[in-house]
Parts: C-alpha cells; sequence; structure tokens
C-alpha cells in the first residue's frame, strides 16, 4: 500500500494500480494550495463522515473521475440523488473488490452536511489488501469498539487523529494504539485550524516514550507500509 498524505484527514492509498481516496478536503485547506486536485486519481472515494471538511471535494473528484462513493447508507443516498456512483455499506459490513476490501467500523463523533442534511452514523475503516491491513479510524474518540478491531484483523498501521477538541489528541491516540494493537500511527486532523493547532516534536516524543512511532507526513508526499 501506497500512501499519500493531501492535508487535514485526506489520503490516497494505491493497491495494485487501483486508487482510493480518502475524505477529500483539498481546495478548502490552504495548507493544500500546492495540491492540484484535477492531477488526483480515483477508482473509490471512501468517506467517514458528512462534515465538510471531509466530503468538500467528493462531488468533484466523483465527477471527474467516475470514482465510486463508498460510505453509511445516508451518505451514499445523499451524492446518489447527485446522480454519483456509490456503493452504501454500515457498521460492521465489508465492500470488497478484486484488490482490497474496506470494512466500515463503529466511531464516536456527528455527522452532517454542510446544508443540514443528515449524513447517518460516523465510522471509520479498516482497510485490507494480500497481508497489509490499514485502519483508518475517522474522527473519534477513542473507544473500547476498537478492541474488537484485532480479534479479527493483524494491522500494519492505523491513521488516527490527534489535533484534540473535534476529535481525540495526542494521550487518547496512545491508548487508541494499545486497543487495536499496532504502534505504528499515521498522524491526521491536526494544524488546520486553530482549535487544533498542536506541538508536532511534542506529539512525536510522546509516541516515542510510549515505546511507539507516530508518522507525519508531508503533504503530498508519500510512504509505502
Amino acid at each position: 500500500m501506497k500512501i499519500t498524505f493531501y492535508g487535514h484527514a485526506c489520503f490516497g492509498i494505491e493497491i495494485n494500480g487501483t486508487n482510493i481516496i480518502v475524505d477529500p478536503f483539498i481546495t478548502g485547506n490552504p495548507l493544500a494550495k500546492d495540491i492540484d486536485i484535477n492531477s488526483i486519481k480515483a477508482d473509490y472515494i471512501l468517506v467517514t463522515h458528512a462534515h465538510q471538511d471531509h466530503v468538500l471535494d467528493v462531488e468533484v473528484l466523483a465527477e471527474k473521475t467516475g470514482a465510486t462513493i463508498v460510505s453509511n447508507y445516508e451518505i451514499v443516498m445523499y451524492y446518489g440523488a447527485k446522480e454519483l456512483k456509490g456503493h452504501p455499506v454500515n457498521h460492521g459490513g465489508t465492500f470488497k473488490t478484486e484488490h482490497f476490501s474496506a470494512k466500515y467500523v463503529n466511531a464516536i463523533h456527528t455527522s452532517s452536511f454542510a446544508d443540514g442534511s443528515y449524513g447517518g452514523q460516523p465510522g471509520g475503516f479498516v482497510i485490507t489488501a494480500g497481508d497489509k491491513s490499514l485502519y483508518i479510524a475517522g474522527d473519534t474518540a477513542v473507544t473500547m469498539d476498537m478492541k474488537l478491531i484485532p480479534m479479527t484483523t493483524k494491522l500494519t498501521a492505523s491513521i488516527f487523529p490527534i489535533g484534540d477538541n473535534f476529535t481525540m489528541g495526542i494521550t487518547d491516540a496512545i491508548i487508541a494504539s494499545d486497543l487495536v494493537e499496532c504502534n505504528s500511527v499515521i498522524g491526521c486532523h491536526f494544524n488546520t485550524f486553530p482549535p487544533i493547532e498542536i506541538d508536532v516534536d511534542n506529539a512525536k516524543q510522546q509516541f516515542s516514550n510510549a515505546g511507539k512511532e507516530l508518522n507525519i507526513i508531508e503533504i503530498g508526499a508519500s510512504i509505502t507500509i
């Protein structure tokens, strides 16, 4: 899996030539001003919940690429009404393709579109391809439901929000990494807005002190797991 960070909570994941975009929020993010949205490839768009900082560019990407939107029933129906292609799942359900599977798992947050439409219940995804598995927590508090994930899946890495205020912060993200039994963490949902600004060096040190690794990917950069 090649993972590219497009800022905030938006990631691109390339698996055997298949391109996944998660929570596209690029054009509204000044920190991602150097990202050319027109150059982004997408076969699938995975949406954790309906807040604008996770869905702002769903429509433009889906229209440009013809990608299938994968999310909860309410979100897929919302975009279906706009004649965009989608596949609905719900908590505990798994979307399967030839190259990967994506299980929709619990998150504790809220979910509504900018126009006030109901966005269903928020979630995260466990993406598995071959012997690699990636947990994308979405916007969430730490929750004991995370303990269910390692009962069925050995995670290679996890993507956690670490900005606090609207989601869990560093201390709870470390606890979450214990619950999912994964010491390799990629941080997201930090420094985009003043309420979620953090000291990145201090965050890395706290993870290191706990015997874990916090990966902070520069916007536009990629890592492979």
